[in-house]
């Protein structure tokens, strides 16, 4: 299923069997829960208790790129297994005009954690979809390249309102609307990806890296030297070029055989967050 952040793969959100082979197919750990998808706000305020907040939240950026976490109102909307067991529940409204009909017309939420496998670059076309989970799926809806081209910003609405995950919805963009943001801590395990090691390709990654060494493939950020193996994120700096490329150049890299990948220096701010988070487990940490 396409959406405008990364291809998901789809299965009825209620249905614990679906929902045990999509962690099968990805060879996902059990305990990390996965994001409900709806059509509306409607159908979130089936499944999920909204304040004031939320109500803020999902009338300035939906659909889109934002995942809400929120206590559960209807556990058998989104079974247990979906939830890793949580009294809680992720929630999020995609832009993309096909998951928009798929979601409708089936009339209930779905799950649809990325189509990759569990720790790799998310997918960002179908074919790289195709290519890491395709064996799973019973039909494929081709959306074109994603325009976000990173996993969904999720904020715990919970006692405080907390960042569990940067993305294409600024942390800036949300506190405008709310307040400050508290750091993950605690909440962290109601988001997905939040292993240390994740959306990571075969070939080490290095960060924060001004040229290649021998054998290395190299991500630049704004105007990129010659040579064989270079991609270049975006040449003029735009962070969201820079986004909507990040994955599906990482797997082009990735395909060369490097040594290691090379990934020139992202500023911090705005959309660089989200962007840096994804490298830094790519490159197996965090912090």
């Amino acid at each position: 299923m396409p959406t405008e952040t990364v291809y998901g793969l789809a299965a009825d959100a209620a249905d614990a069997r679906a929902v045990a082979a999509v962690y099968e197919a990805k060879g996902r750990p059990s305990f990390n829960p996965l994001i409900a998808h709806v059509c509306d706000t409607a159908m979130a305020r089936e499944i999920a208790r909204f304040d004031d907040r939320a109500e803020r939240l999902a009338a300035a950026f939906w659909p889109g790129p934002l995942t809400l976490v929120l206590p559960v109102r209807d556990p058998e909307a989104v079974c247990d297994l979906a939830r890793a067991g949580l009294d809680t529940v992720a929630v999020r409204a995609p832009a993309h005009p096909k998951a928009q009909a798929l979601i409708a017309t089936f009339g209930r939420p779905v799950v649809a954690p990325s189509a990759n496998r569990s720790g790799r670059p998310s997918p960002t076309t179908l074919a790289d979809a195709v290519e890491e989970t395709g064996g799973s799926a019973v039909a494929a809806l081709d959306g074109g390249a994603c325009a976000v081209g990173l996993e969904s910003t999720v904020v715990a609405l919970l006692d405080e309102a907390r960042l569990l995950r940067p993305g294409a919805v600024t942390r800036a963009e949300i506190e405008a609307l709310i307040g400050p943001l508290l750091e993950a801590e605690g909440d962290a395990k109601r988001s997905p990806g939040r292993l240390a090691r994740h959306y990571a390709p075969n070939a080490p990654v290095r960060l924060d890296a001004t040229s290649a060494r021998r054998g290395e493939a190299y991500l630049a950020f704004g105007p990129a030297p010659g040579g064989e193996r270079v991609w270049t994120l975006s040449a003029t700096g735009d962070l969201r070029e820079a986004a909507a490329n990040l994955f599906a150049l990482l797997r082009a890299a990735d395909r060369s055989a490097p040594t290691a990948i090379a990934i020139a220096p992202i500023p911090a701010e705005g959309l660089g967050e989200a962007i840096n988070d994804r490298l830094r487990r790519a490159a197996g940490f965090v912090g």
